[in-house]
């Protein structure tokens, strides 16, 4: 085989195993993690769908909701599967429960429109934090 002919199929076939698998929105996640930011820091989601957060950062990251700024009726939703923020919370400083593996994903479905506010723990003061919008199409 010619140099740049290997070159080329070389070339080609990274680009297409690599096809996918950074940008938001795609197919694989929904919202990604930087070093300290949800992107994007906002989304629209319908009701009944799931969303997909994928740890795009090489950084242990949190998907937490606030309590008592998700809609009355709505479930709570935590990464590590907690019933409470305080719970979340607990686990986290302990032995850093509710952490997301870098590359790895964490889903929640939405069944009460609104707009459910969250937060990464360990970045909080950072300002990491988000909102999905659940709109009732």
């Amino acid at each position: 085989m010619e140099r740049r002919t290997y070159l080329a199929t070389l070339g080609a076939g990274t680009l297409a195993g690599l096809a996918g698998c950074t940008a938001f929105g795609d197919a694989e996640y929904d919202i990604g993690m930087t070093a300290n930011g949800f992107t994007p820091e906002t989304y629209e989601a319908s009701v009944g769908e799931t969303v997909v957060w994928r740890n795009t950062s090489s950084r242990a990251h949190t998907v937490t909701a606030y309590e008592n700024a998700i809609p009355d009726g709505a479930d709570y939703f935590a990464s590590g599967g907690y019933e409470s923020e305080e719970a979340a919370r607990d686990s986290w400083h302990r032995d850093l429960g509710g952490n997301i593996d870098v590359q790895s994903t964490y889903r929640s479905t939405f069944e009460v429109p609104g707009e459910y506010n969250y937060v990464c723990i360990p970045h909080e003061r950072g300002g990491m934090v988000g909102v999905v919008v659940v709109t009732d199409d």
